[in-house]
């Protein structure tokens, strides 16, 4: 009686140190739909079909928002100078926290004409998002940059955790600016998610803060990698990149707020199987 009361204790234990978040439930697998999207139930089938098929989950069982033009406008409309209205946000965003051993972005190529996955990781990291996978589509062609606003939206609502108001809008600015570089530009997406990759590790790792300095680097990978954007476009680019390094303290304390949530399986120093064969052990020595 003593060996299977202990037994009990024991998996009780393993429960409580067990993070949740990733394992089943019921907010782990998030959905946000363009307004435009929702609205029509010919475009919200394709959508669900995509998310279903790529994403193997049951669109049925996953907890669902409406992102708005308004919700986009308060973003685009200080950055780009555009405003939408409810019969152009398309873009919609499955985000999976069951898939958590890293961050990964699954953009449906045939529907998303200007933000690439590296595009929205970049981004998404800048905001202190490092896990999960995101599914983005639409159902008509759309350039993919209101679908941000729905994914960091999820990440919300499938965590409980709040991002910061100046976080979202670093992260968002990021994803503006490179959308009007590459619909202006001859650049490639790819190669301009690159080269933001490469200047963000460079401020990040030796703290910069200075606009000037930031446009030097930036014009540095320019020159070397021979990228053809204008002197406007980098004073731009700097603009965000400075933006985002800004903001680094609100991120830090945003992914304090997660704690184990975003950050993998921590159980304060134990190690499950270590634990479950100590369980053992005890109870057979009983």
């Amino acid at each position: 009686m003593r060996k299977i009361t202990v037994a009990i204790l024991a998996l009780i234990v393993v429960a409580m140190l067990i993070p949740v978040g990733f394992s089943g439930e019921a907010n782990s697998v998030v959905i946000t739909y363009g307004e435009t999207t929702h609205a029509n139930p010919e475009y919200k089938s394709v959508v669900d079909m995509f998310f279903s098929n790529y994403g193997h989950v049951n669109v049925n069982d996953a907890e669902s928002k409406i992102i708005t033009a308004d919700e986009v406008n308060k973003v685009s409309s200080s950055i780009t100078g555009r405003s939408y209205d409810s019969s152009q946000i398309f873009s919609s965003a499955l985000v999976d926290l069951n898939d958590n051993s890293d961050l990964k972005v699954s953009v449906d190529k045939s529907k998303i004409t200007t933000i690439t996955g590296d595009m929205y990781i970049s981004a998404l990291k800048s905001a202190g998002i490092t896990r999960g996978h995101v599914y983005v589509t639409s159902p008509v062609e759309a350039t993919g940059e209101s679908a941000l606003a729905g994914i960091m939206n999820s990440y919300e609502v499938a965590t409980d955790v709040e991002i910061p108001e100046t976080v979202k809008e670093a992260a968002n600015n990021e994803i503006f600016t490179e959308a009007e570089i590459v619909n202006n530009s001859g650049v490639s997406a790819d190669e301009l998610a690159n080269l933001v990759n490469q200047v963000k590790d460079e401020v990040s790792s030796d703290n910069v803060t200075d606009h000037d300095t930031i446009v030097n680097i930036i014009n540095n990978y320019v020159q070397n990698n021979n990228i053809n954007i204008t002197s406007v476009d980098i004073e731009n680019l700097a603009d965000s990149i400075e933006q985002v390094q800004n903001v680094q303290g609100d991120v830090n304390y945003y992914q304090d707020q997660l704690g184990d949530i975003m950050n993998g399986t921590s159980t304060g120093g134990f190690s499950i199987d270590s634990l479950l064969d100590w369980i053992k052990s005890f109870v057979n020595g009983i």
